[in-house]
């Protein structure tokens, strides 16, 4: 009888653990939706023709690359945080990175270094923005794919993805074409 019990509780214990690591993720991406601030990356064209990707819109941004004064000092895959300012047209900036978790209450990102380069004598870190996929639902998306494509080479056009941070957490909020929602225009183009 002692064993049964043992082995309920043992069982428990498990499906406790099972269950509380996806609801950490869950809480913890809607957390950062809900409390995160809310900042503009600004997009670049991309090619978006891959059948291999899934229901998801493929990102590319702008500001993904840092001048440094010592590339030496940076490895590619290496995990730093990036300060986030806002910049006079509204987009986000990184103005400075750090191998270390800032502690003031600036806004920030937690990613990775793409790779380090030295390339006349510029030492430019390019980054890898952890934010690059926007998923959607699977009947929308290939037409926001398309409709973003068509769009985002479109010069007079302003495209960009808000994305709210929180303590180095990020979560895509949406994408925007000249202030109006990718699945908005999805849904007009259909």
């Amino acid at each position: 009888m002692k064993n049964k019990k043992t082995i309920l509780i043992i069982f428990l214990l498990v499906v406790i653990v099972q269950l509380f690591v996806p609801f950490q993720m869950i809480w913890k991406q809607e957390d950062t939706l809900n409390t995160g601030k809310i900042v503009k990356f600004q997009c670049e064209p991309i090619d978006p023709n891959d059948p291999f990707r899934g229901k998801y819109i493929t990102l590319s941004f702008k500001e993904r690359e840092i001048t440094v004064q010592n590339s030496k000092d940076w490895n590619s895959n290496e995990t730093i945080f990036a300060k986030i300012i806002t910049s006079k047209e509204g987009f986000a900036k990184i103005k400075s990175i750090s191998k270390t978790e800032p502690t003031d209450d600036s806004t920030y990102i937690k990613l990775k270094i793409d790779y380090v380069s030295n390339y006349n004598n510029e030492n430019k870190i390019f980054l890898n923005l952890p934010f690059n996929r926007f998923y959607m639902n699977e009947n929308k998306a290939e037409n926001a794919e398309q409709v973003y494509a068509e769009t985002i080479i479109d010069t007079t056009k302003i495209a960009y993805a808000e994305i709210a941070v929180k303590k180095g957490n990020t979560v895509i909020k949406d994408v925007l074409v000249d202030g109006v929602s990718v699945k908005n225009l999805a849904k007009s183009n259909k």
